[in-house]
């Protein structure tokens, strides 16, 4: 089973995993960023988005099934994935190999998710990068946002305005977890 945690930059996607763990340690994490700075290493990313690079959904694909077939346990999967051709490209891999997909995605006003990603710090050991990549967030947020009713039917909408621990709670009961195994 993979439960993927979609939304916008700023939606609280790694901290709704982060507060999983805990409740749920049989789940592997499985962050599919990790495979795009690998390949940015590797190759140049002509769009500066390594979502578009063809290898990188594949990869991301073929590493969540390998997670899920060689472990045999749930994968949380934490990545924004709002283009409708990557994710039925992804989606489709997924299912299939034959593998359980509960997506959810965290809804999060405009202003918020400003307010969240100008918190942040992303290289704080560069301001100016760091400001570009702020700015990079926020002009991602428009898409995030329309992306919602392009999303597959069986998407699962959460209020990610809600604490942490509130979300938690509603993944778990909808995937059917126990919590604490």
């Amino acid at each position: 089973m993979i439960v993927w945690v979609n939304g916008a930059i700023g939606s609280g996607k790694s901290t709704l995993v982060d507060e999983l763990r805990p409740r749920w340690p049989r789940a592997l994490v499985y962050d599919p960023e990790t495979v795009g700075y690998v390949l940015r290493e590797i190759v140049k990313v002509p769009t500066g988005d390594f979502q578009d690079l063809r290898l990188w959904r594949r990869q991301v694909a073929a590493l969540a099934v390998g997670l899920v077939q060689e472990y045999q346990r749930p994968v949380l999967v934490p990545m924004t994935l709002v283009n409708p051709g990557y994710v039925a490209e992804i989606f489709g891999a997924l299912k299939d190999a034959g593998i359980v997909v509960h997506h959810f995605f965290l809804k999060v006003s405009e202003e918020v998710l400003v307010k969240r990603i100008e918190g942040r710090s992303f290289t704080p050991d560069d301001p100016a990068q760091d400001e570009r990549v702020r700015t990079w967030c926020k002009s991602k947020i428009e898409s995030c946002m329309a992306a919602v009713n392009t999303l597959p039917h069986d998407t699962v909408f959460l209020d990610g305005e809600l604490s942490p621990r509130e979300l938690a709670a509603d993944v778990l009961a909808r995937v059917g977890a126990v919590p604490g195994r």
